[in-house]
């Protein structure tokens, strides 16, 4: 007799239509410079960042694309809107000493999407393959 041993992935639907784990920082200090990538411990399946001073960051869904300008710029105190996206990591750059992120996490592991169909390097997804971004 077959064994099948499901797992949940990308196209789940289920997997983001239920509540996600909650998933909150502290206080990231980008005032050093550089672009300080956030891995997230699962798949998101929302994304929210807070900017609490009056200072600027920039969001990105890979490193190399926040420095070349394609990216999502918001200077504080402000908070995005709730970002539907499914990313395993965020990057973000800027002045700001006070950026806070909130996620909404599924049970998606990311060693479970480790392959070059969903992303070009063939680890984990970052969310910028399919991403417009310029």
């Amino acid at each position: 007799m077959a064994t099948y041993n499901y797992k949940p992935g990308l196209g789940n639907a289920a997997s983001y239509q239920v509540s996600g784990i909650p998933y909150v920082t502290g206080t990231i200090d980008l005032s050093a410079g550089g672009v300080t990538t956030l891995s997230f411990p699962s798949v998101t399946s929302w994304v929210s960042v807070a900017v609490s001073d009056n200072q600027s960051c920039a969001i990105g869904f890979a490193s190399g694309r926040v420095e070349s300008g394609n990216r999502f710029l918001i200077k504080g105190p402000e908070i995005t809107p709730r970002f539907e996206v499914k990313v395993t990591e965020l990057h973000l750059s800027g002045s700001s000493t006070d950026v806070s992120v909130m996620a909404g996490l599924t049970y998606i592991d990311n060693g479970n999407i480790n392959n070059s169909t969903v992303s070009p390097s063939g680890s984990n997804w970052s969310g910028s393959l399919a991403a417009l971004v310029g």
